[in-house]
């Protein structure tokens, strides 16, 4: 399967309803939180000071503009986005690859499908999201909060998840190819039904207290016992991750 992106097609100019969006901003004073700037072309608009949460930059053109006090908490980029020179957009508070969000507050973000490669996440407060289907291969959570976080279909392969709390976690049909679970704090309810690389973590999980293991998950229907014991040669059990 090819996790990379595809080249997008030519970006296009901001959207016609972008011209009002943008004089708005003119103003420093603007709230266009959870725009959709995807693949747009802003040209030289001042954003600086405006409120860009959770606003949507994938593949979009900013070279051009302002974003001087920007706030961008929870904005999505990705490999396609064009940032103005010397802008530190990894540590602006926006998701996307590379971004440094250790000790970030993304408690029930929307992350499905998002490309978080070679992100920061150490201590991150990941707590309800929903990251089915992300990209996050060799990343590290240590100490960080994902309970309840729902991880179907993600790319987790190399992650690292020590001391970090996995309590309701939904890894169904996940990559966790040479995952390591070692000295994680609890996976009490968290399930593992059709996940990858169960060679290399599950007996160790299995060894963990009854209290944990005896945990019901009630989106699986299952116990995080029977979701590992089920396991069999080819990573199936019981229930697909719509179960």
């Amino acid at each position: 399967m090819d996790h990379h992106p595809s080249r997008p097609t030519p970006i296009p100019d901001a959207p016609p309803q972008g011209g009002a969006i943008m004089a708005e901003a003119d103003d420093r004073t603007a709230d266009v939180r959870g725009t959709n700037w995807q693949g747009c072309r802003l040209g030289a608009v001042d954003l600086r000071g405006v409120k860009l949460c959770r606003a949507d930059v994938r593949g979009a053109d900013l070279r051009e503009a302002r974003l001087e006090g920007a706030d961008l908490a929870l904005a999505r980029y990705d490999g396609f986005t064009r940032w103005p020179p010397g802008f530190a957009y990894a540590r602006s508070g926006a998701v996307g690859p590379g971004a440094k969000l250790g000790g970030a507050f993304l408690n029930t973000a929307d992350l499905r499908g998002m490309d978080l490669r070679g992100a920061f996440m150490l201590g991150v407060y990941l707590s309800g999201a929903d990251c089915r289907g992300a990209l996050m291969q060799d990343t590290g959570f240590a100490n960080g909060d994902l309970r309840r976080s729902r991880f179907c279909g993600a790319l987790l392969t190399g992650s690292r998840f020590a001391y970090a709390q996995l309590e309701g976690c939904d890894f169904r049909a996940a990559d966790l190819r040479g995952a390591d679970f070692s000295a994680v704090e609890s996976i009490a309810g968290a399930v593992f039904t059709g996940a990858l690389g169960w060679e290399d973590w599950r007996d160790e999980l299995l060894s963990r207290p009854c209290q944990e293991l005896d945990c019901w998950n009630r989106l699986a229907r299952c116990t995080t016992r029977e979701s590992l014991e089920a396991i069999d040669a080819h990573g199936n059990t019981p229930g697909g991750p719509h179960g």
